[in-house]
């Protein structure tokens, strides 16, 4: 008999693919109680709520193993290894295969790509996760097929840079048209987030054209200032991203966007985050993941003239405040819609465009038609048929 092994997951969602894996790994002839943290070094935070986990399962479970995994612990393995309690560091990245998939009751998140070749100022994920390596199409498609029967209806393709796929020829754009070409049992295909320099013809060709790929993409922008994207070493411009997001809401008039920011980045001033601000309402975002600048010993920007924490931290909530304001905008929009949702846990559910939409009663894994009727400034409420409702508490 097998020994109880958990985990607790840090950061990404490729790390909740990883963290899959090496719980299947774990499982697999566990002699002992343990468990694992696998870290996330994206920021400071991240990385101080690691070590703040460990000592709390070293208090509350003083009889277990505690293994630490991860992008900070590939970084930095020393540090965690002298920490009370811990009995190992994995310092390997694991293996970059399909078959590492993350499975929810609803949707799979489908890693198909690791690693990153750029060299952001701000970002020391690379050296955790090492160079950028792509999941053959063939096996991607087989991984897909195995989800699919398995119950899924949709499906995210991850990575740590997934615009960058390339595997025997085949970019991210002739991946997606691959899996809805070979799989039409595939209700449902979306994409985690996306370098918008990098999204290739193919990829806008799908998005125009495949209504089974989720009209929604969320943006690694990071700021919406020429100088400081510069600085950052990012390689597009403000003119790439709106001139992107125009494009494809002309030609997919109901996508959503979502985007990633920094705020309070090194040289930054007040002018440059007004025109990350007015980004908001040029790009026509939606959902917005806001962080501060933490540096991060090791990379250039953290030899960059600093920016004070606090007017960073301020900065931040003022974005957010804007990206509420634009959420609040697009959830109005939706009254009086008729929208396709996936259902989730808890009485929950996500429109094709990623709104969240509240269904209470309804069961996961249920493709139902709700009919809106207004919302509560986070997520959507409204009606759905009763042969729906009363299905879905006959299952329950």
């Amino acid at each position: 008999m097998t020994a109880a092994v958990d985990i607790v997951t840090f950061g990404c969602r490729l790390n909740y693919v990883d963290s899959e894996r090496l719980l299947r790994e774990a499982r697999a002839g566990a002699q002992s109680e343990r468990v694992i943290v696998n870290t996330c070094a994206v920021t400071a935070e991240a990385t101080r709520q690691a070590r703040q986990a460990i000592r709390r399962l070293k208090r509350e479970r003083p009889t277990a193993e505690i293994v630490v995994a991860g992008c900070a612990a590939r970084i930095d393995p020393q540090s965690f290894a002298t920490m009370d309690g811990v009995t190992r560091v994995l310092t390997e990245p694991g293996e970059t295969r399909a078959g590492s998939a993350a499975e929810g009751q609803t949707r799979a998140f489908l890693a198909v790509q690791n690693g990153c070749d750029h060299s952001c100022t701000f970002c020391i994920i690379p050296l955790g996760r090492g160079p950028s390596r792509s999941i053959a199409p063939g096996e991607v498609v087989a991984e897909a097929r195995r989800l699919i029967e398995s119950g899924k209806r949709e499906i995210v393709l991850t990575g740590v840079d997934l615009t960058s796929y390339a595997a025997e020829g085949v970019t991210l754009g002739g991946l997606v048209r691959k899996l809805l070409r070979e799989l039409p049992q595939l209700e449902r295909l979306r994409l985690s987030s996306i370098d918008c320099i990098e999204a290739d013809a193919a990829l806008f060709d799908c998005m125009a054209a495949e209504p089974r790929l989720m009209p929604h993409l969320h943006l690694s922008l990071q700021s919406g200032d020429d100088l400081i994207l510069k600085r950052m070493k990012r390689r597009h411009s403000r003119t790439d991203a709106i001139r992107l997001c125009a494009e494809l809401r002309e030609a997919r008039p109901d996508i959503v966007f979502g985007a990633d920011f920094i705020t309070g980045f090194p040289t930054e001033t007040e002018d440059m985050f007004a025109r990350t601000l007015a980004l908001v309402e040029q790009c026509g975002l939606t959902h917005l993941h806001v962080f501060p600048y933490s540096p991060r010993p090791g990379t250039p920007a953290a030899l960059m003239p600093r920016v004070n924490g606090a007017l960073a931290k301020e900065r931040a909530a003022r974005l957010r405040a804007a990206g509420e304001a634009a959420l609040i905008r697009h959830l109005d929009a939706q009254i009086g819609k008729t929208l396709r949702v996936l259902t989730e846990k808890g009485g929950m559910a996500r429109a094709d465009d990623f709104t969240l939409i509240r269904t209470p009663g309804a069961e996961a894994g249920r493709m139902l038609e709700m009919r809106v009727t207004g919302h509560d400034g986070k997520a959507l409420n409204g009606v759905y048929s009763a042969f729906d409702r009363q299905e879905s508490l006959r299952r329950a």
